[in-house]
């Protein structure tokens, strides 16, 4: 009796170090997303400016280390060592970000499609998107106008966000696309990533950085800092954003989560 106790303790302590398979994670993800879809508007909303506030982080960190690090073959290098931050402030405080969300209000709808699972998708992403840009916004218009912090950083975040004007409306689009897949990513190996969830999302981000892929919501702080400082003017902005966001929702919604639930859907997933 004693040895049958200590194979079930045994086999309990070896599924408890097992990671979760495909189809676990599936459910995971998508019950995460299924309670994001049933939560009130004002809720997502303030979740949603929160995290446009936060991801801001990324673009301050980027500046800060440019402007304390001198020209040199690896300097873009050092830089994007700033972008995951914001990620991290955002993702590990349960924030809500339009990429992420992608992938984990899609789940629900692949998995049981309806015109109102639907809208209710449609409603997120409007909803948290709309938040974000709001965030961001703000911060910028902050930054441009009101003179936070020196201005060796307020240069640096303006040379920083220079980035953005380098491409068109296709290929800010197709440079979009592998961004909304690799934050997607982030959503999907979050379960897995349990004690290694900082590494996880920085590694990820920092690979989105160093590709000089388009983030639509980080781009989005860029992007109204340039505005509001007079760089660009409003169609250059949109030029941007609309492709930005388009790629992360073709690459995020489109194709991982498309492809996530495809691994599964003959399991019953």
């Amino acid at each position: 009796m004693a040895d049958t106790n200590q194979e079930n303790t045994d086999g309990g302590d070896v599924e408890e170090l097992k990671a979760a398979n495909a189809r676990e994670l599936h459910r995971a993800v998508r019950e995460e997303g299924q309670e994001e879809l049933d939560r009130p508007i004002t809720s997502l909303f303030w979740s949603g400016l929160a995290g446009g506030l936060a991801i801001n982080a990324s673009l301050i960190a980027e500046a800060a280390i440019a402007a304390h690090t001198a020209p040199s073959p690896a300097r873009p290098l050092l830089i994007a060592i700033g972008y995951p931050i914001g990620f991290l402030m955002v993702i590990l405080g349960r924030m809500q970000l339009f990429t992420e969300s992608t992938v984990t209000a899609m789940l629900p709808l692949v998995t049981e499609p309806s015109w109102a699972a639907l809208g209710r998708t449609l409603r997120l992403w409007g909803v948290v998107l709309g938040s974000n840009l709001l965030g961001t916004a703000l911060v910028a218009w902050a930054f441009a106008t009101l003179e936070l912090g020196d201005p060796a950083m307020r240069g640096a975040m303006l040379e920083v966000s220079m980035k953005i004007t380098e491409h068109g409306v296709l290929d800010t689009f197709i440079n979009a696309v592998p961004a909304g897949f690799l934050i997607a990513i982030v959503a999907w190996t979050l379960p897995n990533a349990r004690e290694q969830a900082f590494l996880v999302v920085f590694g990820i981000v920092y690979v989105v950085a160093i590709g000089g892929f388009s983030h639509s919501v980080v781009g989005s702080s860029e992007t109204f800092l340039l505005l509001f400082s007079g760089k660009i003017g409003g169609g250059q902005a949109l030029a941007f954003l609309v492709p930005a966001v388009l790629g992360n929702l073709f690459g995020g919604a489109g194709l991982f989560a498309v492809l996530a639930h495809a691994q599964v859907q003959e399991e019953g997933a």
